[in-house]
């Protein structure tokens, strides 16, 4: 027995890919099965070998590992070293400066930390989502009995019964179907439920043509139908697509790679520093303990400590600001990562279209009729050429009618609008016809239905029967043209009745091949009147019918999806469609919205079947348009594109899509028709499932980007500037070797007021000419040339301005204080208190100017305005208030007590920053000196055009 359960096991193998080309008959026997079931028994047996059929979870990373990853970035690591050094020194040298720094980076690197567990928290749920999608019980029969079991216990063999409204719990070959129709949507990307049948297809059948197939997670839309299992758990098109789904390692964004460099970059500049001062002091023979101290202290201070936790809030702010652009984004670093997408990849249906289908065109009587309106919404007119036309006074009512009562949908009317019951084909036939003023409850009051014959695949039409309110019955009929029109026998038109004649069969099936190859779904309509006495079957009713009209109907594409493809090309950002739908209807829509043009390339699911991965990394940037493309497909090309260096935007809404989003770069879902499997996979989800809401993310990402190389930019110029004042003077042995500035100030300025301006860098809006510029180099570093000669520039203007406010306001008379006696060394304090405080405020100030310098690369401040960010001022304001109050903290203190806890507090304070009140013209001195930042970058991009 066990030995035949392993020949079993052998076959399934074979059966997963290949139950659709096999007779009912030739799968169940392959199975060992039959039309009354397994046994119980047998099902056991067969659920210990194959296992639960269920989604299996791929091993998550416990609260604890995610914690340590967020330890991992490079300048979180030198964070940390700044603080344990500053540490270090506050308590082997009784140092109060240097504990409130290590604490104050501590704060630093537990805020990045939290937030990156959080963000990473939440995105480990992808794989549970895919559980919740399969159907927690089935309807099986075994040993001849109809029973129902947990779906987790089903087996290959099972014979399962399926009906409208069911979830299909396994992959299943089907044995008896009755008008069943599936929706493969999450699947196969297909929109309309599919037609299911029991005869074979081709071997080479994409997943979305194996008509004879169910599959797992789907869902019933209508009929019913019987079928055997062939696959379950992992082995099901759900769970290969979940083992995509663990096997894909999400890589690095560029912002993080980005990051990474520039953090090593930080560390290179360092220890350089290091080795410099360190150097220094040894050849001027200073304390090898004091030189390392002052070394490693110095080159603390050369650490941005905000600069990630200035990146992580931009970035936070960066997705509230896309989510009132209808995107919400999941994980912060995607924020960026859409401002250097080089290709987007996107469905069509819904997002491109409406995902609403609509009746473009009618032909009735040798015209052929333009209806115009949007969705579901039953307002439109009705023209002819350039005229405006009655659809009363050209007989349409007569089609619009036949297409309205031959039909099982319903229009519902709701608060915001309109929403459909059924087949969307047969939905958009009510709207046109409310659009020609026809009340549907009139309409069935007056022609109630008595007798139906159901659509199916193989009949490709559907007839009704209603009663006339004269008494008589009429029949109705519907269905593809090339089948009506072999059934009719007359034409209607002008209210009588002509005969149907070879020419004009030829200009119907010449007009309906027009109108599909524009992309339209054709619905041919006819009727007859019915005998009183005549049977109603099928051989009597649809007979010497008499052909009213066509429908042609299709998805329209959505308001300014044309406009936003054309602003994606100005940008340098090709867009591509991968569809499930097929390709004719994929060129239409494509032509339509600007995306296919002559010349350009579209290839189907066949085509792809055919190629190599070789082959597709050397065609991928040629192709436009992917049609009838399966799960498989979609994952090839976002590895070709990204093998050619292309940073990937993916959209997505079914469970097909997910595998896909999480390889490319940003993964796309849809928020309204997305399952929760692709949200899950997903870096971002568009709200309103709308193209255009894509378009509008990737301004938003780069202007983020550019916000952040600004802020970048301005925190590392001016640490640069700050410890190249302090080396310049530890270097030249300056005045005793006292520096201008004590490591209270150095901190004050990196944690408040460089940090208030570098936020508020975050909020600049994005220049005007965000996108009609390329995508930048996905490999260049933040730190590149260009910018560390930026860097270095601006820091040596702000060193040589603060030495220069420095040495001018030192005391003529410093050379004759001995610093080596106690009266001395306070003496010598006290005469250094005035050149530090300006010294100090000159460097805060010098921060302020370039940082309104810094409010765009390109454009000046006056072609933008001042108050083109008012954070920015606001923060500029708050920045030299705090350094007034901590200049005149001694003028502050004569309004309070002596004895009191706040003159007591503001006397710590002053007694760490050392400082002492400026007079107006040391004022007017520090801001001549310090606007040198703001008026030469300013000059310089006036002198580059802009």
């Amino acid at each position: 027995m066990h030995l035949l359960i392993c020949y079993w096991c052998t076959l399934m193998a074979y059966l997963v890919e290949s139950a659709w080309n096999k007779s009912e008959s030739d799968v169940l026997d392959e199975l060992g099965s039959g039309s009354g079931g397994l046994r119980n028994g047998e099902a056991d047996e067969r659920l210990a070998i194959y296992g639960r059929n269920e989604i299996k979870e791929s091993k998550s990373k416990g609260a604890l590992d995610m914690f340590i990853d967020q330890f991992r970035n490079f300048l979180v690591i030198i964070l940390i070293f700044a603080a344990l050094v500053s540490a270090y020194i506050g308590f082997t040298e009784h140092s109060f400066d240097e504990l409130v720094e290590a604490a104050a980076i501590l704060v630093v690197i537990a805020f990045i930390v939290v937030v990156g567990f959080i963000q990473e928290y939440r995105a480990e749920k992808e794989m549970e989502a895919l559980k919740k999608m399969v159907s927690p019980t089935a309807v099986v029969i075994r040993g001849g009995v109809k029973m129902v079991v947990d779906a987790w216990a089903l087996v290959p063999g099972d014979v399962i019964e399926i009906e409208a409204g069911d979830r299909i719990p396994a992959d299943a070959r089907i044995l008896n179907s009755i008008d069943f129709k599936a929706d493969e949507a999450i699947l196969t990307g297909e929109s309309l439920p599919v037609s299911k049948h029991t005869q074979v297809v081709e071997a080479d059948s994409t997943l979305g043509d194996r008509r004879n197939m169910l599959y797992m997670a789907t869902s019933a839309a209508y009929g019913k139908c019987s079928a055997a299992v062939t696959a379950t758990g992992m082995s099901t098109e759900l769970g290969k697509i979940a083992s995509r789904i663990q096997e894909i390692e999400k890589e690095k964004t560029p912002l993080q790679k980005r990051l990474d460099v520039a953090g090593k970059q930080i560390g290179l500049i360092v220890l350089i520093l290091c080795a410099l001062i360190f150097l220094t002091g040894l050849i001027n023979g200073v304390n090898i303990v004091t030189i390392f101290l002052t070394a490693v202290s110095l080159a603390v201070a050369a650490v941005p400590e905000g600069l990630p936790a200035v990146v992580t809030v931009t970035l936070a702010r960066g997705m509230r600001r896309m989510l009132k652009r209808n995107a919400l984004v999941r994980k912060l670093t995607a924020v960026e990562t859409l401002g250097a997408t080089t290709v987007i990849c996107t469905d069509k249906t819904g997002t491109l279209t409406r995902n609403e289908m609509t009746v473009r065109r009618l032909y009735s009587m040798d015209n052929i009729f333009e209806v115009s309106g949007e969705g579901y919404n039953p307002e439109g007119v009705f023209s002819l050429g350039d005229k405006t036309v009655n659809p009363a006074d050209e007989g349409l009512d007569f089609l619009l009618s036949a297409g309205a009562l031959c039909n099982n949908a319903s229009l519902n009317k709701t608060e915001t609008g309109y929403s459909i019951t059924g087949d969307p084909t047969e939905a958009c036939m009510l709207v046109c016809a409310q659009k020609a003023n026809i009340s549907l409850s009139d309409l069935y009051a007056e022609y109630p239905r008595i007798s139906e014959m159901p659509f199916t695949s193989e009949r490709k039409r559907m007839s009704t029967v209603h009663k006339k309110p004269d008494g008589k019955r009429v029949v109705y009929v519907k269905g593809a043209p090339d089948v009506l029109i072999g059934l009719c026998t007359g034409l209607y038109g002008s209210n009588r009745i002509e005969p149907l004649d070879v020419e004009s069969r030829e200009r119907i099936i010449n007009v309906s091949d027009s109108l599909a190859g524009d992309a339209l779904r054709v619905l041919g309509c006819a009727f007859r009147e019915l005998d009183d006495d005549e049977i109603l079957d099928e051989d009597n009713l649809e007979k010497n019918l008499v052909f009213i009209g066509l429908q042609g109907m299709l998805d329209p594409p959505r308001d300014g999806v044309g406009e936003s493809i054309q602003i994606c090309r100005d940008a340098g950002i090709k867009t591509v469609m991968i569809t499930g739908d097929h390709a004719l209807t994929a060129k239409a829509i494509g032509a339509e919205i600007g995306l296919f043009e002559e010349g350009d390339i579209l290839v189907t699911g066949a085509d792809l079947e055919k190629m190599s991965i070789d082959d597709l990394k050397d065609r991928v940037e040629q192709i436009v348009i992917y049609a009838r493309v399966n799960p498989e497909h979609k994952l090839n090309i976002v590895g070709a594109l990204k093998e050619k260096g292309h940073i990937v935007a993916m959209t997505g809404d079914g469970v097909n899509d997910a595998p896909a989003l999480k390889k490319s770069d940003i993964g796309v879902a849809m928020g309204i028709t997305g399952t929760d499997v692709s949200k899950e996979a997903s870096d971002m989800v568009l709200t309103d499932d709308n193209f255009n809401s894509i378009v509008s993310a990737v301004e938003e990402g780069r202007g983020i980007y550019d916000n952040i190389v600004l802020f970048i930019t301005y925190l590392l110029s001016c640490n640069i500037g700050e410890v190249l004042t302090v080396f310049c003077v530890v270097a030249s042995l300056m005045v005793f070797g006292e520096s201008p500035l004590i490591p209270l100030q150095i901190l004050w300025m990196n944690l408040l007021t460089d940090a208030a301006p570098a936020l508020a860098l975050g909020f600049n809006p994005p220049d005007p000419d965000v996108m009609r510029r390329r995508p930048r180099d996905p490999r260049e570093s933040i730190i590149n040339r260009r910018n560390l000669i930026s860097f270095m520039g601006i820091g040596v203007l702000i060193a040589a301005g603060v030495i220069l406010l420095f040495y001018v306001n030192l005391p003529t008379d410093m050379h004759e204080i001995n610093p080596k006696t106690p009266d001395g060394a306070d003496k010598l304090e006290d005469e250094l208190m005035r050149p530090r405080t300006i010294a100090f405020t000159g460097l805060v100030m010098f921060q302020m100017f370039y940082v309104l310098s810094c409010r765009s690369k390109k454009y000046p401040l006056f072609r933008l305005g001042l108050f083109s960010n008012r954070y920015l001022i606001i923060a500029v304001l708050f920045s030299v208030l705090m350094q007034f109050f901590v200049v005149y903290l001694t003028d502050l203190m004569s309004y309070f007590n002596e004895s009191g806890i706040i003159y007591t507090v503001l006397y710590l304070i002053w007694g760490a920053f050392d400082t002492v009140p400026l007079t107006l013209n040391d004022w007017v001195i520090v801001v001549l000196v310090s606007s040198t930042a703001f008026i030469l970058p300013e000059l310089m991009k006036y002198r580059r055009g802009f």
